[in-house]
């Protein structure tokens, strides 16, 4: 980003619905041998700084002359971008716990017929659960991805470089929680079950390529060389 003004540090904290846990300890966390926080939980992250990212340059746009014209838009877009980011960060915790919800089903009893059945049953419906948050995840970045597109292209044009990694970052995000719903499908008995998520979230992960190819495009012909 080019040079604006002196801007106060922000805290260098993650907030989930359970903590406050700062940025070295949540990769701590993903670094270490526990199964979570793992792809979820990590998109949710990222597609989370994606949206404050864009929350940033909307607000870098609004009351300054030179955009009045995009002021009520900008100003849609910052309330946007805030209100996404914060129901991303949110998800990082729910997908923890649908994760648990999964591995605590393969461990029920499987000793007799009944509970080999009610087992069954009780997988497939954590696996159906645990596709519902990175499903989550993903249409949020979508969303995401189409508010940096639009900061790049009416935003403040010093910070146009921070828009395009916004929609990147919501790119990358909204791909990565696409797999997690796959691979959940993938893990069904009965694939069809889960055929609609799947096809939700690969058209998801389409959607987002678009906005960021316009966001990215947009950076391009801004910064040239």
């Amino acid at each position: 980003m080019t040079p604006l003004s002196n801007n106060t540090a922000q805290p260098t904290l993650l907030g989930t619905s359970s903590e406050r846990m700062s940025i070295a300890a949540f990769t701590a966390a993903v670094a270490s041998a526990s199964p979570t926080p793992a792809g979820g939980g990590v998109a949710a992250h990222a597609g989370s700084l994606a949206g404050a990212l864009a929350q940033m340059v909307a607000g870098l746009t609004l009351g300054r002359k030179k955009y009045a014209t995009v002021e009520a838009e900008m100003r849609r877009v910052a309330e946007k971008a805030g209100e996404y980011s914060a129901a991303l960060a949110t998800l990082v915790d729910q997908d923890v716990a649908a994760y648990s919800a999964v591995t605590n089903a393969y461990k029920l009893p499987k000793a007799t017929d009944v509970e080999i059945a009610d087992r069954a049953v009780a997988i497939t419906s954590a696996l159906l659960g645990a596709t519902a948050v990175p499903l989550e995840i993903a249409r949020l970045c979508v969303d995401v991805c189409d508010l940096a597109a639009t900061a790049a292209i009416k935003g403040n044009t010093n910070a146009v470089s921070d828009a395009g990694v916004a929609a990147l970052l919501a790119e990358a995000a909204c791909r990565a929680a696409a797999y997690s719903v796959r691979i959940n499908v993938a893990s069904l008995a009965d694939r069809s079950l889960g055929a609609s998520q799947a096809a939700e979230a690969a058209d998801l992960a389409r959607r987002a390529s678009t906005f960021a190819t316009i966001a990215t495009d947009q950076v391009e012909r801004a910064i040239g060389g």
